[in-house]
């Protein structure tokens, strides 16, 4: 993979200049590292989509069954995909179906097949890194 998925630029403007961040696999529990990641983000000034089957909504925003769910999904900025690597592909294809500007997954969320879909869609791509650590890195 090396750093194709990873390019300094693509991580610095997603985190700059993104609005809003659909987290697939967000659920009420904050035990789960997308919690906290979904959590860092909205203080930062990020508004966050809850995307998990419950359709619960987790941190004062409304949540939904999948992306295909969410009115004008097409305004999502970064998809993060916070589900295992073999269930990646299918999310990243949401991704693509629902019009999202990019997809993120983070670390050990890996899947060079679903991050070329994406690419090839027209959508930046990050990769096997982790949002907050890359915010300290820039901020």
């Amino acid at each position: 993979m090396g750093d194709v998925y990873a390019d300094p630029d693509v991580i610095s403007r997603l985190l700059s200049e993104s609005r809003t961040w659909a987290f697939v696999g967000l659920s009420d529990n904050p035990a789960r590292e997308v919690h906290n990641q979904a959590r860092l983000l909205q203080r930062r000034g990020k508004r966050i989509v809850p995307v998990h089957p419950s359709g619960n909504s987790v941190l004062g925003e409304q949540g939904y069954a999948s992306l295909a769910d969410v009115p004008d999904a097409a305004g999502i900025d970064v998809v993060g995909v916070y589900r295992r690597s073999e269930h990646a592909g299918a999310v990243v294809d949401e991704a693509i179906a629902a019009g999202a500007k990019a997809v993120w997954m983070p670390l050990d969320v890996v899947d060079e097949a679903a991050a070329r879909r994406a690419k090839d869609a027209g959508l930046d791509v990050v990769m096997d890194r982790c949002p907050a650590v890359e915010w300290s890195r820039r901020h």
